[in-house]
């Protein structure tokens, strides 16, 4: 499996057996480069506009943005968990799905703009966690040491934070993803290309992914 990170909340999967996924797709406005990508399926965990520009995926992709279990290939499994993007319930910003996502013997765990700590009851259906994609930048969502407080809670294999300040969206009101590497006592991880992983080197694999930005 090879994953790529676009930037916000995005990023690309691809398995072995030719699988493409991606997820939370974002729009112009949010700064990134703006790229079309081949995918089977596109997770949206909510529909605000960079996390649900579905267009860029190029295709007949499965479009999973409703909460239940969706099959969009052999072997492939993708739990959709309904979550809040606030710490009001939802009525601030609405609701948010925890995306669970099961290919190649790995699991994945896509929080998109997760507003909230985890309930008991969400980390149950997440069950074992391979590789957690946290939001960590506050404001919009939860921040640094509740992000940190819930990789505790959830203990995966490998923690990739995103939806954190860059140069490109200087201007938002949230935090760079300092705080967060610090607290998971990686203040000096190193950007990383793309990250390469199997259910057989898993145990190999780093315990933090600071993934860089590739178009």
């Amino acid at each position: 499996m090879l994953i790529t990170y676009h930037g916000h909340s995005e990023f690309y999967v691809e398995g072995a057996s030719g699988f493409t996924l991606l997820t939370d797709p974002y729009d112009s406005h949010v700064g990134y480069p703006m790229g079309s990508y081949r995918a089977d399926a596109v997770t949206v965990t909510h529909g605000h506009g960079d996390h649900s520009y579905t267009a860029k995926a190029t295709g007949t992709p499965a479009i999973i943005d409703s909460e239940g279990i969706w099959l969009p290939a052999p072997e492939v499994k993708i739990t959709a968990i309904p979550s809040v993007h606030d710490d009001a319930g939802g009525a601030k910003r609405g609701k948010n799905l925890i995306m669970k996502i099961e290919m190649e013997g790995l699991t994945l765990a896509h929080l998109g703009d997760q507003g909230a700590p985890l309930t008991q009851a969400q980390i149950d259906a997440l069950g074992r966690v391979d590789i957690l994609m946290v939001p960590v930048g506050g404001f919009f969502t939860i921040d640094a040491k509740t992000a940190a407080d819930l990789v505790r809670a959830v203990r995966p294999r490998i923690t990739i934070p995103m939806h954190y300040k860059t140069s490109v969206n200087a201007d938002w009101p949230i935090s760079d993803a300092r705080e967060f590497l610090s607290l998971m006592a990686k203040p000096d991880a190193r950007p990383m290309p793309l990250l390469r992983v199997t259910r057989e080197d898993l145990s190999e694999q780093p315990s933090l992914a600071f993934m860089a930005v590739r178009a």
